[in-house]
This record gives C-alpha cells, sequence and structure tokens, in this order.
C-alpha cells in the first residue's frame, strides 16, 4: 500500500487513526490495533512476506529475551548474524553468484528472488538493536512493545530507521493527552507536505528523468539534456525520498509518537561531509555508530580512519542496492568524504558559495552513477554533461522544467517542511482551509495517473 494513494488516504488512514483512538485509553488494545494494521498495511504489498516479517521480529525478540536470561556476548552477535543472512538471501544472492561465476569466466542463472519490500529498512532496524544489547543496553521489551517497534507501519518500509530508545517508551503514553489536537493537525500538514513533494515535484521529474536515462546508451545525451536530467534527478531522489520521511514523521505525529528527522536541507551542504550530516540521517548515524565506530573511527591516526571512512561508504553504497554501481556510489563518497577530512585538518577552507557549488556538483555527479543501470550508462550521461555529444537544448516550457526550477528554489533556499510544519506554523483554524484544500487537489490528481512506488523502495 502507498502513502500517496487514494485508498490509503480516504479509507486506511481515517479508519485506522479511528480505532487507534477509540481504544487509547487501552495500551494493549491501541498497540494491537496499530500492529494489526500494519500488518495488512504491509500484506496489502505481497501477502506472502508477511511470515517473513513476523517470523524475524520473534526470532529477535527471542534473541534478546535469550541474551537477557544468559548475558552471552555471542547471542546478539548470532542474532546479527542470521539477519544478515536473511538480507544476503534476498537481496544480495544473485548479485554474489553473479560476481563469483563472473570472476571465473562461468555462464550462470540468477535466481530472481522478490526482494521483500522494506527488508534492507526492518533488518538494519533489528541489528541496531541486538548490537544495543551487546554493547550493554538493557531494554528488554515485552512483545507487543517490540512488535510494534518493529511493525508500525509509517517506518516500516522506507524509514527512518527507529532506534528502540526513541520511540518504545513513547508507547505507554495515552496519546489523548493535551497536545493529541496539535499533534494531529502538525501530523497532517506535514503527511500533506510529503504527499505534495512525491505528487508534485518527484513524480513530474520522473518524466524528464526516466526517458534520459533509458535512451541514454541509444540516443547519448546533449550538454542541456545531460545536465537538466542528472539536476532533475538529484531533486526528485530528494523529494521522493524527503516527501515519504514527511509522510512517516507526520503519520508518527497523528498516532502522538515522534519519529526521527532524515533530513535537514542537504542540498545546502558546503562539504560531503555536511551533506551527509543532512541527508538520510538515520542512516548515516547507523554507519558511524554500527560500522565506522567499531572499524576503529578516528582513533588509529588519519590514514586509518580515511580507511574507515571508504569502507563505511562503500558498505553504504551496498546496502543500497545488489549492484557494482551502488558500491563504486559509495565509494567514491567515502574518497571524497576522506579527502575533506584531510582538507580540515589542515585548516583549509573554501569560500561558502565555492564550497556549495563544489559539493552540488559532486553530488549530482555521483547521482548520475546512482540511477544508472549500468556504468555504460553513466558514462554516456558524464559524457554528455562533458557536451561529448554536442550542446543541444531543452524545452522550458514544460512541466518537468517548471518542477526543476521550483524544486531548486524550495531544497536550496525554502524552510524545511518540519522546520515549518512543527515550528514555524502556528496553530490557527484557518490554516485548515487550504491545508484541506491543497491534500484535496492531489488526491484528484493521483486519481488521474497511476501512483508511482518510492525510489527507496527497490532499496
Amino acid at each position: 500500500m502507498l502513502f500517496n494513494s487514494q485508498f490509503f488516504i480516504v479509507v486506511f488512514l481515517p479508519v485506522v487513526l479511528g480505532l487507534y483512538y477509540a481504544f487509547a485509553g487501552s495500551r494493549v488494545a491501541r498497540q494491537s490495533v496499530v500492529v494489526l494494521a500494519s500488518l495488512g498495511f504491509y500484506g496489502w504489498w505481497d501477502v506472502r512476506f508477511v511470515p517473513l516479517l513476523m517470523g524475524l521480529t520473534v526470532a529477535n525478540w527471542l534473541f534478546a529475551q535469550w541474551f537477557g536470561r544468559h548475558r552471552a556476548s555471542w547471542i546478539p552477535a548470532l542474532g546479527v548474524v542470521l539477519n544478515l543472512a536473511v538480507l544476503a538471501l534476498f537481496k544480495y544472492s544473485d548479485f554474489l553468484r553473479g560476481t563469483a561465476f563472473g570472476l571465473a569466466g562461468d555462464d550462470w542463472q540468477p535466481w530472481h528472488l522478490i526482494l521483500p519490500l522494506g527488508i534492507s529498512f526492518f533488518v538494519f532496524q533489528k541489528i541496531s538493536y541486538l548490537m544495543d544489547l551487546r554493547r550493554g543496553d538493557r531494554h528488554f521489551y515485552g512483545f507487543l512493545d517490540f512488535c510494534m517497534f518493529v511493525a508500525f507501519f509509517p517506518q516500516l518500509i522506507a524509514g527512518p530507521l527507529v532506534r528502540h530508545n526513541e520511540i518504545i517508551d513513547q508507547f505507554r503514553e495515552d496519546p489523548r493527552g493535551p497536545a493529541m489536537w496539535e499533534n494531529l493537525s502538525r501530523g497532517f500538514v506535514l503527511f500533506a507536505i510529503g504527499v505534495s513533494k512525491k505528487v508534485l515535484l518527484a513524480d513530474t521529474l520522473a518524466t524528464m528523468v526516466d526517458p534520459m536515462f533509458a535512451n541514454a546508451i541509444g540516443t547519448p545525451p546533449s550538454l542541456a539534456v545531460a545536465w537538466s536530467g542528472a539536476a532533475a534527478y538529484t531533486l526528485q531522489l530528494y523529494f521522493d525520498f524527503s516527501g515519504y520521511s514527511d509522510m512517516a514523521i507526520g503519520l508518527g505525529l497523528m498516532f502522538g509518537l515522534r519519529l526521527p528527522f532524515n533530513f535537514d536541507a542537504p542540498y545546502r551542504a558546503l562539504s560531503v561531509r555536511d551533506y551527509w550530516r543532512r541527508w538520510h540521517m538515520t542512516l548515516s548515524r547507523f554507519l558511524r555508530d554500527y560500522v565506522y565506530i567499531p572499524l576503529g573511527g578516528n582513533r588509529s591516526g588519519p590514514t586509518r580512519q580515511a580507511t574507515n571512512i571508504v569502507l563505511t561508504m562503500l558498505l553504504g553504497g551496498l546496502w543500497h542496492g545488489a549492484a557494482w554501481t551502488y558500491v563504486v556510489w559509495g565509494g567514491m563518497h567515502g574518497v571524497a568524504m576522506a579527502v575533506n577530512q584531510v582538507w580540515g585538518q589542515h585548516g583549509f577552507r573554501l569560500p561558502r558559495p565555492v564550497a556549495w557549488l563544489l559539493t552540488i556538483l559532486f553530488v549530482m555527479g555521483c547521482f548520475v552513477l546512482f540511477r544508472s543501470p549500468d556504468f555504460a550508462t553513466a558514462a554516456q550521461v558524464w559524457s554528455g554533461m562533458a557536451g561529448a555529444h554536442g550542446v543541444g537544448s531543452v524545452s522550458v516550457d514544460t512541466d518537468p522544467f517548471r518542477a526543476m526550477v521550483v524544486g531548486a528554489l524550495v531544497a536550496v533556499v525554502g524552510p524545511t517542511s518540519h522546520a515549518f510544519a512543527l515550528t514555524r506554523l502556528r496553530p490557527q483554524t484557518w490554516v485548515a482551509v487550504p491545508a484541506g484544500l491543497g491534500l484535496a487537489y492531489v488526491l484528484l490528481l493521483i486519481g488521474g495517473r497511476l501512483p508511482n512506488v518510492f525510489i527507496y523502495f527497490q532499496f
């Protein structure tokens, strides 16, 4: 089920919210409503994977209870191995087999296993909990609490990557407290902003992006087409994923729960390190806390630190997808961050406009590889950006071009959506009218086209 579908907005969400608040007086009842609704939400895509989601949830809870009784450090480690094995089977089996057979020069047939929706997110979520237990955390939760932590539908499919100690303690609070109406209204506004980002900007930009990358091999893009396509995808990905995060955080707030922010104006970053502090923030901190620091972090000198940064980002790239293009994309960011680290340690500073321009151009160039199905496509787009296929032109009198201009202004100049909806926006009755009308317009727009899945669903 998609957040940006009429059925979710008009039927599923009102019914689940109504039941949640109807049973709000009983913690067990309201949490049971959420867990059952979340399983229905997940099973709407493919009911065959609900047992996998619940099986992993039960297994991880049992590992935690087992560790609570015996305190043997190998128990959570075994749970981590189980989670990684499941992720490797569904997501990386064909990638690893293809790489091995390719190196050996042998023919092979891929298994084409269906990737369970959201597996990269809910597996990492469970790994973070088990790693925290192994490091000394002593939070052991009841089964219903743990199920809601894992399956809570706003963050189940594509994050944010929520940690146990950020949300489970909130479950005990009655959502009908003094902040209930403000939570509902601010959450609704943030959800509406997220839907608008997805439908009005990301999906419109996709009509410029998809043809360029699809035709790059047969029809190499000109300078104008390549740069406009790369810029459009940079904005499309941002509004698609940050739009999803806005929707998730807004939905959580409507249930009286605060989820962590995932984006903080990343296209205003002045360095690649700054960019990763602002982009997919919950993944960045996961990589920092559970990969970079265990590798040694910055404790072993500049050379080892640079190596740790690159290795962390290589794994971060692999997390995004089972293809060498993602690995190289992560490695490019890792090398840039390592250079950035050395640059800063020597006290070098660039003027802010220059630093911003170099950062955004680097991010945009790397996203060409991220979006491309293979290295050949990326090479064609990069060569087009270098002017190898002529200057060309693009039509400025189109919806995608207008969306690109508006999107660039929003991403670089405007306030962040969570700052606007949760801080700047003052509670006023009249705000409900434009917010409601805006969502109604988007609903009508959704009805006129097939809802596009979120880009990060494939990761």
